[in-house]
């Protein structure tokens, strides 16, 4: 069945391992296989599909788009498709929250707006060093790698991975207290021994790293801390943004406004390669071409970014992830949590995470597997990956959503 596959694709592939399913439909929240077998899908794309599999809305106006012989690729020439996203993004969601940021399209994937906020940061303050937090997951090119914590992919570099300190995580210690005041005696002691960062690196909610939520004063103390030293604050919200923890970005929550913000993933609205930095217009200091790329100008991907904010607008997806939200987190304590009193679970929105780590390094897997033979799609995350992560599309519907818990519980209760 997967013959083609295994002789020709390489060994990198990994998905396709914990899923050996071949795929052919998708509506919504359900996959469907090439024989017929529907599966519901906790998993969104790694987080790239919050809108959805083939939103009709957003496919229409992609549709609508490639109707006529429209421009398709463009580098950074100015096109209808792209302005039409700047206009709707600023007056839907910039301007309403008060955000004065000027965007920066970059290549296609997430980890190549991460190397930009990288060298911008770098070159806008003249310092080499940044910090990260273990637990982090920043990408997988070489700047980006060097600010991931995990062995494993860091392995993979092949290389030093230089210039990142690496710091402890809001609640690393059982006191988000703990860690800020270690990050404030580094900054503040002449002796500490490390160097000024250009900028902080920063997921409000840790993904890869097992959904790990930080804490709102630590956010706010952060904020405050980076101020007070001139450190650039970047937040990669590049998995945790566009709606998945409430509000379309995850640090609102905390009142607080990074320096620089970095999306990608469900940006397209779509599952088409896009990413952007926003960043406050003082930072905006790269000469033209200084980085660049020749996806930086996915047509169609402007096209969905637009219809995506619209959808989101116009459904008021926040309401619907904050009720979702409920709704999951009831379920887990309800039905979950009584069947073994080492389970834990966090997190916030509409990605939760069930923690095995007290029972067994192996169980969370085998949790998986059951869960993809009883038709759910859902992965892992954490150290060892010890998490069992709930991510589905936002707008999964109430009885799919429902039916999917069901079978986790199912599968958890049999191993």
């Amino acid at each position: 069945m997967y013959k083609t596959f295994e002789k020709h694709e390489s060994n990198v592939r990994s998905y396709c391992r914990n899923f050996p399913i071949k795929l052919k439909y998708a509506k919504n929240a359900q996959l469907i296989s090439e024989s017929g077998e529907k599966y519901i899908d906790f998993f969104a794309g790694a987080g790239a599909i919050n809108y959805g599999h083939n939103n009709p809305y957003i496919k229409n106006a992609i549709l609508e788009y490639l109707s006529e012989d429209t421009i398709i690729h463009a580098l950074d020439m100015y096109t209808i498709a792209k302005e039409g996203f700047i206009d709707t993004f600023y007056n839907l969601i910039l301007k309403p929250r008060n955000l004065d940021y000027k965007m920066m399209f970059c290549g296609s994937t997430g980890t190549n707006a991460v190397e930009a906020a990288l060298k911008l940061a770098r070159k806008y303050t003249g310092r080499s060093n940044v910090f990260a937090f273990s637990g982090a997951f920043h990408g997988m090119s070489l700047g980006s790698l060097s600010m991931t914590s995990d062995s494993f992919s860091r392995a993979g570099g092949g290389v030093s991975l230089n210039n990142v300190t690496f710091m402890p995580y809001s609640n690393q210690f059982g006191d988000y207290n703990k860690s800020i005041e270690y990050l404030e005696w580094v900054l503040s002691d002449d002796h500490s021994g490390i160097d000024k960062p250009a900028a902080i690196f920063l997921e409000t909610v840790q993904a890869e790293g097992g959904v790990n939520v930080c804490d709102i004063s630590w956010l706010k103390k952060l904020r405050e801390i980076c101020d007070k030293y001139e450190i650039l604050l970047v937040c990669d919200d590049i998995q945790v943004g566009i709606g998945r923890t409430g509000t379309f970005f995850s640090f609102e929550r905390a009142g607080v406004v990074p320096d620089i913000v970095v999306l990608s993933k469900s940006l397209s609205g779509f599952g088409l390669p896009m990413s952007m930095l926003l960043m406050k217009p003082e930072i905006d200091v790269f000469r033209p071409a200084e980085h660049n790329g020749t996806f930086r100008g996915n047509q169609l991907a402007f096209v969905g970014a637009k219809a995506a904010v619209e959808y989101y607008c116009a459904n008021d997806l926040n309401s619907v992830v904050k009720q979702n939200s409920e709704i999951i987190e009831n379920y887990i304590k309800e039905n979950i949590l009584p069947l073994n009193n080492k389970l834990s679970y966090r997190g916030i929105g509409m990605i939760w995470g069930i923690d095995f780590a007290e029972i067994g390094e192996d169980v969370s897997k085998k949790v998986m597997n059951e869960c993809v033979n009883n038709n759910l799609i859902i992965e892992r995350a954490g150290r060892h990956d010890s998490v069992v992560k709930i991510l589905p599309p936002l707008t999964i519907e109430r009885e799919k959503l429902i039916e999917g818990l069901n079978i986790l519980k199912e599968s958890i209760e049999k191993i």
